[in-house]
């Protein structure tokens, strides 16, 4: 048992390191973001293609039904995501077609850019 820890700790963090952005591509604005201090800590996830679904401001939650997100190895479907900040969702509207990123974070599905594709 003592071998398997460390292995799988070295394979941990080879995998995490394998899946950091070139040093160029971490300050990529993809879409909009709520704060200054926010655009540093975004990562350069592939944009993702879907449609608006539901909008739910209060509670920072916006309903996609997306293209497949492969940094999360998730096929097309519809689901509710979190967004990293409610701001994001002003100029946001059931029906609309935009591109995100998002990222699984503490269990939760968040999405942090967003930003419609125009018609």
């Amino acid at each position: 048992m003592k071998k398997i820890v460390p292995a799988l700790a070295s394979s941990a963090l080879a995998a995490l390191f394998s899946l950091a952005p070139p040093a160029f591509a971490q300050g990529m604005d993809h879409g909009r973001m709520g704060s200054g201090a926010m655009m540093g800590m975004q990562q350069n996830h592939p944009l993702v293609e879907g449609e608006v679904r539901r909008v739910d401001k209060e509670n920072g939650k916006i309903t996609l039904r997306h293209g497949e997100i492969k940094n999360m190895d998730m096929p097309p479907m519809t689901m509710v995501f979190v967004v990293r900040d409610k701001a994001m969702l002003d100029g946001i509207a059931v029906g609309d077609k935009v591109q995100f990123t998002a990222v699984q974070d503490k269990g939760q599905m968040v999405v942090e850019s967003i930003k419609p594709l125009k018609p």
